[in-house]
């Protein structure tokens, strides 16, 4: 059930006439509703929830929120009036809370206790704006600031005020007030340059700067495509690149800095089609390990930060381990991946920090090519896995489920390497083990 946000310009300069004879604002609304009829073509559509904030403060300018009807959002949209300051930095800021108001109740952000990816509330902020100069009661401002403070509990426990379901889009008006007798050029719409673009990118999201109704129709296509239900992670190589390959194209073969050593983009999460709810087993790990005697959680960045080690691995898979899959949206790290054509092996992930010993953590799951070779996975596995699943492989092969004493010793080290948060979602364990698990009541102390 996504959540569409709809953040609209209320400042005065929105009342400036296009050579349309509509002003901004009129063109804003237009644009929500076109979205809306775009938007409920598609039949996962039913599900969606619509907020709306414009730029006066708060609370007055959250016109719906979770509470309202579809009949109060309408009428609310037509009711706008645009007549104050361009105070975008402290709308934004409302709009993250409004969103971030549910996940206190559902406790979806699961602190301390690893990051779900099944666990989201995939929400998408449009803002419209004419993106004029950035005007508050203390001034113009160059830049767009977010205000730090906040009353809503808990937001210190995340550096920033958005979170990995929550990405950023703003359509810019440029509209002209004349008409222009050049023709429009054709292709995709550019990314603007105003304020509000860097905010979009952090999230993962992206700005569209639009200078012609067919434009913004454009836009609006796109945006219903970018409604999916994921993640935003970001992915970073450590350690050297692999060697390049013979056929490599040119670019392949370059040295130095790579796009794709760097990416931020998303996993798609999919709904299980039975239920409809995502269904998962393994988290990504904290970029900690927990310290029971902290009095407080260390701050986590929105975005987990996951590096990739380029050494080809062997995939792991246990028949009825569970593991997760999920499926990157493409980029120069998906490209790259793909024409390597090796879907036979993959690249180890980690979380730095995450783990007692190490400061780049254990490997907690692998990137791998899809055998047809269409798409890049991310594997989501139990935490140090290339130590787990050989001894369970044992356990189940060798050892008939009768452990011997140096596989209870091999497998009570193991547990030490996996963080404390790992205990509760064991599943395979518990399948696989119940019976070592009882019989060594000792480990328990560990958390299990």
């Amino acid at each position: 059930m996504p959540v569409l946000l709809f953040l609209i310009d209320t400042s005065a300069s929105m009342n400036q006439r296009t050579h349309l004879g509509t002003t901004y604002l009129d063109i804003a609304k237009g644009a929500v509703e076109t979205f809306m009829k775009l938007r409920g073509r598609d039949p996962a559509s039913r599900g969606d929830r619509y907020m709306l904030v414009n730029f006066e403060d708060v609370p007055f300018g959250i016109k719906a929120g979770w509470k309202e009807s579809h009949a109060t959002f309408m009428t609310e949209l037509r009711n706008l009036q645009a007549t104050g300051l361009t105070t975008i930095g402290q709308s934004l800021r409302t709009a993250f809370d409004l969103l971030n108001l549910n996940r206190l109740v559902t406790g979806i952000d699961n602190y301390g206790q690893g990051r779900n990816p099944f666990f989201l509330e995939p929400a998408i902020i449009i803002a419209i704006t004419d993106s004029n100069k950035l005007t508050s009661s203390s001034g113009v401002q160059d830049e767009l600031h977010l205000p730090l403070t906040t009353p809503l509990p808990g937001s210190e426990l995340t550096k920033e005020p958005f979170r990995w379901d929550q990405r950023l889009f703003a359509l810019v008006l440029r509209i002209p007030g004349n008409a222009s007798v050049e023709p429009e050029p054709l292709g995709g719409v550019p990314p603007d340059d105003s304020p509000i673009t860097p905010m979009c990118e952090v999230t993962g999201g992206r700005s569209y700067s639009v200078f012609s109704q067919r434009m913004l129709n454009q836009c609006l296509e796109s945006l219903v495509q970018k409604i999916q239900s994921g993640v935003v992670i970001n992915f970073e190589k450590t350690g050297p690149d692999p060697p390049p390959l013979e056929d490599a194209p040119p670019e392949v073969m370059k040295s130095g800095p790579q796009p794709w050593h760097c990416c931020h983009k998303l996993i798609y999460v999919r709904p299980n089609p039975k239920t409809g709810v995502p269904i998962g087993h393994w988290p990504i790990p904290e970029a900690f390990w927990p310290d029971q005697n902290s009095p407080t959680l260390p701050p986590r960045s929105a975005h987990p930060h996951v590096r990739f080690s380029c050494l080809d691995a062997e995939p792991m898979v246990i028949d009825k381990v569970p593991f997760d899959k999920y499926e990157l949206e493409p980029s120069p790290l998906t490209q790259y991946i793909l024409e390597r054509k090796s879907p036979h092996t993959c690249w180890q992930v980690f979380v730095c920090n995450s783990a007692k010993y190490s400061d780049l953590g254990q490997p907690f799951g692998y990137l791998k090519a899809s055998t047809a070779l269409n798409c890049v996975n991310l594997f989501v596995m139990p935490y140090n896995y290339p130590v787990l699943l050989p001894l369970l492989d044992d356990l189940i092969k060798v050892h008939k489920f009768k452990p011997t004493l140096k596989w209870r010793q091999s497998f009570e080290n193991y547990l030490k390497t996996m963080p404390p948060y790992y205990y509760g979602v064991t599943i395979l364990l518990k399948s696989f083990i119940s019976f070592v698990l009882v019989q060594h009541l000792n480990i328990c102390s560990c958390g299990i």
